[in-house]
C-alpha cells in the first residue's frame, strides 16, 4: 500500500566503508516501491548525513555499515537526532552489526537493523509500518 505524501528516506554510506553495492540495490528497489530517496553515496560522515536530513525533511535514515564501525557512527547520529530534536526520524540500516551490538543500538533509539541477505521486503514493510505508526 502507498503512502501519501511519499516516505522520504535518506541512504548514505558513513565511514570509509566502500563496499556500496547493497545500499544501491535498496535504493532502486524503495524508490520502485513508490519511496522518495536521497542517496548521499560513500564517506558520508554523522554531521553530514544529519544535516541533510533536515533540509531535505525525510522521515526516515538508513545507514549501510559493512566496516565494524557501526557502534560509533549509529551512536553519533543519534546524539545529533537528539541534539536537533528529530523526534519522527527512524534511524535504520544494515551491515555486520553483532546482535549484542544490535541491542544496544536498539537502547540509544536505532530502529531495526538488517544484514546481509535480508530480503528487501522485509526492510521495506519494516519502513513503511514504521512510517505509518509515526508520521505527524
Amino acid at each position: 500500500m502507498k503512502i501519501n505524501p511519499p516516505i522520504r528516506i535518506l541512504m548514505a554510506k558513513p565511514g570509509l566503508d566502500g563496499h556500496d553495492r547493497g545500499i544501491k540495490v535498496l535504493a532502486a528497489s524503495y524508490r520502485d516501491a513508490g519511496m522518495d530517496v536521497i542517496y548521499l553515496g560513500l564517506r558520508q560522515t554523522p554531521e553530514s548525513v544529519v544535516k541533510v536530513a533536515i533540509q531535505e525533511g525525510v522521515d526516515v535514515i538508513a545507514l549501510s555499515i559493512l566496516s565494524g564501525a557501526h557502534m560509533t557512527i549509529f551512536s553519533k547520529v543519534m546524539e545529533l537526532i537528539k541534539d536537533n530534536n528529530l523526534n519522527n526520524v527512524l534511524v535504520t540500516g544494515g551491515g555486520i552489526i553483532p546482535e549484542e551490538d544490535a541491542e544496544d543500538l536498539s537502547n540509544l533509539g536505532v530502529g531495526k537493523l538488517f544484514g546481509p541477505g535480508t530480503p528487501v521486503k522485509e526492510s521495506l514493510d519494516y519502513i513503511e509500518s514504521w512510517v505509518r505508526e509515526h508520521r505527524r
